[in-house]
């Protein structure tokens, strides 16, 4: 698979699923430490080719993780029986432009990145719970002083008689977290296709252990066809 690589132009164009596993540090050429994030990316399964003329666009379906057929519903079990491949327990899909090079069956692994490139990487974030207004919106707060009754309150809401309702998407205290969330253009540092893992350089969202969908920068991707 070596030979499969992620080029800006587009063409072809395909991202991977990983699982995070956490944060370390390693040091470049110049003996800087760099904080990077651990994913082990793949190895993934294609299970379905998205066709223009049958399915309207283009696209690859990438499988991640065994499971047991016990853990699926049967009609999962008939797709993966039909198709003759091992079940996944993680199922994604890639927009790509150029589909040809593909094949149902066929693995891919961490080495169609390359150090250097830009990826994309998008989970679910962690869910904070019932959050409040200064750690869900930031809001600054009022004074901490004794006898003050607006600390961290979200404080006036609404208007007077006109239009006597609160605007759409005001600050309110709600759940905040466990939504899905994209971090972008993070530089791939270092690759060890034998371990299949990728190390990108900062933070993505996501526990230890959540699943990642990696693809290529689109804002590098945009730039460079400009």
């Amino acid at each position: 698979m070596s030979n499969i690589k992620i080029s800006i132009e587009g063409v072809p164009m395909i991202g991977i699923i990983g699982r995070k596993l956490g944060m370390t540090t390693i040091f470049d050429e110049t003996g800087g430490a760099v904080a990077v994030t651990v994913i082990e990316a793949g190895p993934c399964t294609i299970m379905q080719i998205r066709e223009n003329e049958k399915d309207g666009y283009s696209a690859i379906q990438l499988g991640y993780g065994a499971v047991k057929e016990k853990h699926l519903k049967k009609p999962q079990i008939g797709q993966f029986k039909k198709l003759n491949l091992e079940p996944k327990k993680y199922l994604k899909e890639f927009r790509i432009e150029d589909i040809s090079p593909y094949s149902i069956g066929q693995e891919l692994k961490a080495d169609i990145f390359q150090i250097g490139d830009f990826v994309d990487a998008g989970s679910l974030s962690k869910g904070c719970g019932f959050s409040g207004v200064m750690k869900r919106h930031n809001y600054q707060g009022g004074p901490m002083s004794h006898g003050s009754n607006f600390r961290r309150r979200a404080g006036s809401i609404g208007c007077n008689s006109y239009p006597a309702r609160v605007w759409k998407g005001k600050g309110m205290p709600g759940h905040m977290g466990d939504a899905l969330t994209t971090i972008q253009n993070l530089k791939v540092v270092e690759i060890r296709p034998d371990d299949n893992l990728i190390m990108v350089k900062g933070s993505i969202p996501g526990s230890v252990n959540s699943i990642i969908k990696l693809t290529a920068s689109v804002k590098k991707r945009n730039k460079k066809k400009q």
